[in-house]
Order: C-alpha cells, then sequence, then structure tokens
C-alpha cells in the first residue's frame, strides 16, 4: 500500500477578516489529516499550500483548481 497518492481534501485559507469558514479546501495526505488535527502540525497540500487542519470539508465544498488538477493526474492508489 502506497500512502504517497493517498490523499484527501482538507481545509485551508481564512480571509483576513477572522472569519475561520475556509475559502476552499485543498488535497493532503491521508495519513497526515488526523496527526495534523489532534497535533496541531503542518501539513502540505499538493498545490504546496502549508497549514494546519482545522476543519473537514463538506459535499459541495470549493475545492483547490490545482490540488484537483495535481490529485486527477496522480496514479490511482493501491486501496
Amino acid at each position: 500500500m502506497s500512502t504517497a497518492t493517498q490523499t484527501l481534501p482538507d481545509v485551508d485559507t481564512r480571509d483576513s477578516t477572522g472569519d475561520d469558514t475556509p475559502k476552499m479546501f485543498h488535497y493532503v495526505q491521508k495519513n497526515k489529516i488526523a496527526e495534523s488535527a489532534v497535533l496541531g502540525n503542518m501539513v502540505v497540500a499538493l498545490c504546496g499550500e502549508v497549514f494546519p487542519v482545522t476543519r473537514s470539508p463538506k459535499p459541495g465544498s470549493p475545492v483547490c483548481p490545482e490540488c484537483k488538477r495535481i490529485f486527477d493526474n496522480l496514479p490511482p492508489g493501491k486501496d
């Protein structure tokens, strides 16, 4: 099983008004999401954005177009 290609959308950007509602969600390694959410570690999205996981996406949430483009071009995972 390869974890390098297992990705899942998760949170990133907040606007400058202090509202913590994300503007869009990013794809990050699946195995890093829980660790970041619990320990506050930073994760790196496929697009290169670095942030701590603070929220989970809901159906219909906006996804970073660069992360989506990269994810769609990755080879399929083994699970």
